[in-house]
């Protein structure tokens, strides 16, 4: 037993043994920090790899590499030189020439600091020429990215250099001055298309110059090669929807269904991927920034939230036949609408003493049917605080009122509102099925984003289960499943065909019947939504959004996509014909209807975004 007197003194004496072994280690068995120590007389040269290459799902070259030339300076190396002759050669100001000398110098006289980012070839070529005239300047080869196809610039996203507070980030990668992926693909899979940088260092003399590899190159490090992506995108249905969706706003997303692969992200208003690489890409990019009238960085299909309209009626249907409230051979009367309370009236384009079983009520999109289903969900419960519950947990099983979860690193949860909602907006717990009857049509508080209403779409073209949507392609088969495994919604896959054959008949002698390709079977459901904006502390209704959901074909279906185009009347106006494009233009590889496809091209709905700031829209009475 050692006594207590002792153990101070072993205490110390162990760990001064540690620091001496360590001291010993570190000076003279170790001399990894001897370069640090010779900074002086060893010169450091950071290798960077080119970034990955970027694919679409055919293996077109989307986005490749182009070389980017720094102008470097060791300032202890400079001696006079004609500066006005190197500022004509880079186009650079004279005084701000001088200013970005006197920064280095004060920086470091022997490290080397950037005098001018992304010089151009010719002026790489031209300083090239003179090099031995300008003692202490060379150039750092770096690379920008170098967009082939010019698409889907939201998705691909861009790359910029780092700021402060990712150099000084705990275990950063980066140092000031190199370039990190922003946004979309470039953020989500940086990691991956980054590489790793190598190092290369090299023996100074007493005067400074370059005499060899220190140490013969044992502390080099060799660059990793990084990997190449493939994306899910079809270049070309994404290039074909952009072109549709010239002069009008909104979002557009295709899924396959049976591997939830997006084939297309639109975003309309967008802008060209080539202006955000270069000398100007700062400039530019605050010009995009503070576009506030198109907002074109924001991504309308993964982050803008609509009401989604009458294509939600396609899910309370399924809910009512899961719920037993309803059979495919189900009648309501409509009578151009229905008083669902006191006074209270909502309206339907059916004719007077309409009557409509599931399937007619689908195709004739009959408000009356569906208000009274959804009355009959939430009523058939013991309170109406565990009917909304119920809808709100079968809605949820399709994805919606979160995010979904896909590999990009933007997006919005939509809104499902479920009992403790309403019983916040209403202390009494005066509310129910009435109170909450726009939920019935896709109005109300109900929100959605584009990319969830396609992913509902292909649950339905599925019979009941969707693969999280996402936009790298996996190659290996046991991979893709465990990362995108099924998920099954709380609806019974017997519901869905009910379903299925309305929104068939939707097409053939329906409300979407302009969407009607020859030759091809296919589903579809359109959509008018509502459109209230606060237009000088007023609620203000302005022209309603266009919606359409569709897949295609309506057996093995290999598309299924969701179109929602922002004062853009109803759905059968825009949204229809532009879906029905895109899926004519994806199955058949062309499109056989160049009267409709001019039609879409050339229309504009520039006019109808101007109201608000021109014309006096209708004041609603709150």
């Amino acid at each position: 037993m050692i006594k207590k007197k002792y153990l101070l003194v072993i205490f110390i004496l162990t760990i001064s043994f540690i620091y001496i072994i360590q001291l010993i280690t570190l000076q003279l068995f170790n001399d990894d920090y001897q370069i640090l120590s010779e900074s002086n007389a060893v010169y450091k040269k950071t290798i960077y790899p080119e970034r990955g290459l970027i694919f679409d799902r055919n293996n077109k070259l989307i986005v490749a590499n182009q070389p980017s030339y720094d102008l470097m300076l060791i300032p202890e190396n400079l001696k006079p030189f004609d500066t006005l002759e190197l500022c004509s050669i880079l186009n650079i100001n004279y005084e701000l020439f001088l200013k970005k000398i006197t920064d280095a110098t004060n920086f470091s006289k022997k490290l080397p600091s950037i005098i001018l980012r992304q010089i151009s070839r010719k002026q790489n070529a031209l300083f090239q020429e003179k090099i031995w005239k300008y003692p202490g300047f060379f150039i750092q080869k770096k690379s920008l990215r170098d967009y082939k196809i010019s698409v889907a610039s939201n998705l691909l996203g861009y790359i910029s250099e780092v700021n402060e507070n990712e150099v000084s980030a705990d275990s950063s990668y980066y140092n000031i001055g190199e370039l990190i992926g922003r946004q979309g693909i470039e953020k989500s899979y940086e990691n991956i298309l980054r590489g790793k940088k190598g190092v290369k260092y090299y023996q100074k003399d007493r005067f400074n110059r370059i005499i060899g590899p220190y140490k013969n190159g044992i502390y080099d490090k060799e660059i990793e090669i990084p990997e190449n992506i493939t994306l899910t995108i079809d270049s070309e249905l994404q290039k074909y929807g952009e072109k549709l969706m010239q002069n009008k706003r909104g979002g557009i997303v295709a899924i396959e269904p049976k591997s939830g692969e997006v084939l297309a992200l639109i975003s309309a208003p967008s802008y060209s991927s080539n202006l955000l690489i270069g000398r100007d890409r700062s400039k530019n990019f605050k010009l995009l920034l503070n576009d506030t009238i198109n907002k074109p960085l924001f991504d309308r299909g993964l982050q803008a939230e609509y009401s989604p309209g009458s294509p939600f009626k396609t899910l309370n249907a399924l809910i009512g036949l899961q719920e037993n409230v309803i059979d495919k051979k189900t009648k309501f009367i409509c009578n151009e609408g229905h008083y669902y309370a006191k006074g209270a009236f909502m309206a339907c384009h059916c004719k007077k003493s309409t009557s409509n079983n599931l399937l007619s009520a689908i195709y004739n999109s009959c408000n009356t049917y569906f208000a009274k289903t959804y009355k009959n969900i939430i009523d058939s419960n013991e309170s109406s605080y565990e009917g909304i519950n119920v809808w709100n947990s079968h809605l949820k099983s399709f994805g919606l009122g979160d995010y979904l979860g896909y590999d990009l690193n933007i997006g919005r949860p939509g809104f499902i509102p479920d009992g403790d909602y309403y019983n916040f907006w209403y202390p009494e717990k005066n509310w129910g099925s009435v109170t909450t009857i726009s939920n019935s049509i896709g109005q109300g508080e109900i929100l959605t984003t584009p990319i969830q209403m396609a992913n509902f779409t292909s649950a339905i073209a599925n019979r009941g289960y969707y693969i999280k949507p996402h936009f790298v392609k996996i190659k290996s088969k046991k991979k893709h499943d465990s990362l995108y495994p099924k998920k099954q919604t709380t609806i019974d896959s017997k519901h869905f065909e009910t379903v299925i054959e309305g929104m068939y008949k939707v097409i053939e002698e329906g409300t979407g019947k302009i969407a009607k390709i020859s030759g091809l079977d296919f589903c579809g459901k359109t959509g008018t939504a509502e459109n209230f904006i606060k237009l000088n502390g007023n609620k203000t209704q302005l022209t309603d959004h266009s919606i359409f959901i569709a897949f295609a074909p309506k057996n093995n279906p290999k598309i299924a996509i969701a179109v929602f185009i922002e004062n853009g009347y109803w759905g059968s106006r825009w949204a229809a014909p532009i879906a029905s494009l895109m899926i004519e233009n994806y199955i058949f590889s062309k499109t056989k209807r160049k009267w409709l496809e001019n039609k879409m091209v050339n229309g504009s709905l520039e006019y109808e975004y101007k109201k608000p700031l021109t014309d006096k829209p209708f004041k609603i009475n709150e």
